[in-house]
This record gives structure tokens, sequence and C-alpha cells, in this order.
């Protein structure tokens, strides 16, 4: 059985997230295991490094499936692009050893948020960034950010029931970057919890807007309280854009 790992864009305006469901197939899971099931004759199951949610975009999924086959990872590739929905393409296929799994080998990931600080509506960003209209103080935005860096108990930042999985993560940094009009915020942690990215932003915009203080990001940490955080921003301005793996160059801090 060999052992092949994809490497993913797609477009997640249309889709249920990733993850296989029973009530829809519209899932990018779901799309794929079709295909890949068609193509190799014989079940198959496909393993995401995470779960994008509904609305949520990638511009590098990782992704493995074990499959007996003789096809090449170029005819893979090939057969992929020519049958998926043009909102989904594969970049890359590779052959890796047996006991790779996308998940449980991850070490990292990097996800960006980006924001339409304007009164004016973007028509080509309008799918993929959050607008606000309100002038946003980013150095205070920055000062909150360096409150959530490094390893904290991120429970207030999380939409999943307490549970026994921890909720400690490590954020290495949240890099926010001014682009004109365009305002883009990029997480880079061991590792994110649901909803964390789009609560974490939800929180940072609302001290953007002087409804919190910088210092109060320790106050949010230490509750471990949900409500305590800010809000779920929309999903379309959420990308998963790189998962690192152990011996890969890792995207550079500001």
């Amino acid at each position: 059985m060999r052992n092949f790992k994809l490497t993913l864009q797609y477009e997640g305006a249309r889709y249920q997230g990733w993850q296989r469901q029973e009530s829809t197939d519209n899932t990018i899971q779901g799309k794929l295991e079709l295909l890949l099931s068609k193509m190799c004759g014989q079940k198959i199951e496909i393993q995401g490094s995470g779960r994008t949610d509904a609305g949520v975009h990638a511009m590098a999924q990782i992704a493995n499936f074990h499959a007996d086959t003789d096809k090449t990872t170029e005819e893979i590739l090939d057969y992929m692009n020519q049958y998926l929905p043009e909102d989904i393409v594969v970049c890359a296929v590779e052959e890796v050893p047996e006991r790779f799994h996308s998940r449980l080998n991850a070490k990292g990931k990097v996800y960006r948020y980006q924001i339409i600080n304007s009164k004016i509506p973007s028509v080509f960003d309008r799918r993929y960034a959050y607008q606000i209209e309100e002038k946003l103080d980013i150095e205070a935005m920055r000062r909150a950010a360096d409150y959530l860096e490094g390893t904290h108990d991120f429970q207030s930042f999380t939409s999943a029931k307490k549970g026994k999985k921890s909720t400690i993560r490590t954020i290495e940094s949240i890099q926010i970057e001014e682009q004109g009009e365009k305002l883009v915020l990029t997480y880079t942690g061991n590792g994110f919890l649901y909803h964390m990215v789009r609560i974490l932003t939800g929180t940072l915009i609302e001290v953007g807007l002087d409804k919190r203080k910088p210092e109060d990001m320790a106050a949010i940490l230490d509750a471990k309280d949900r409500k305590e955080a800010g809000c779920l921003v929309p999903a379309k301005g959420l990308t998963l854009m790189q998962v690192q793996y152990e011996g890969e160059n890792k995207c550079k801090k500001r």
C-alpha cells in the first residue's frame, strides 16, 4: 500500500468545510475521496492536516491517503485536476513513507485573516476579506497581539466546549500588516483550536475600535471563559497559508 501526500488549494466559499459529513457531499474531503475512490477502484479515505470550517479557504492545505495503485504521482495529479471542481486544485502529489500522517506529523500552521478597512467595499476581495468601515487603531492592535504571543491556555478563544483535550497552544507570532486599505493578520503557531483564529481576530478588532484595551488580553487569557473574548468574525476572511513539518522551512517572522 502506497502513501501519497497532497498539497491543495481551495476556495471554501461554497463548501460546508473540510470534513466529510453524512448530511451532505458538499465538503472538500468528500469531493476528494469520491474522486480518488473512482480513480483507484477502491474506497479511499483521505486525512487532512486540519478541519477548515465552512467558508474558510486554503492556499496550501496538506492531506494524505493510502492506495494500492500503479499510477504515478504525475498521473494522479493530472487526473485529479482534470475532474475536480475549478475551486479545488491539487498543486503537488508526492509519495511519502508509510507512516507519514498529514495531521499527526504537523509541527505548526500559518493562517491569514484579511480585513478591508474602508467605507468602500472591495469588489475583488469581497469573498476573501471582512469589511470594517470604522477606522482601526493598528498600533493598539499590535500591542494587544504581543500579549497573545507565546504559550498560553487559549480556552477563552475557542468555541469548543470544555473537554479533556488541552487548550494550551503556542503562538510564535502575530503579524499585522497594512497594505493600503487592506489589513492582513498572519498567525503562526504550533496548532489552533476550533474558531481560535477567528475569535482572536474579533478580539483584536475590538481593540482597534477602542472597545477594549491592549492590556485586557492578559485578563481574557486568565479567565479561560469564551464569554470574555471578542466576537467570531466571518469565515471568508480566513485562509490556511501553510502547514509546517519537521525539516521544512518556516515562514519568516517580521
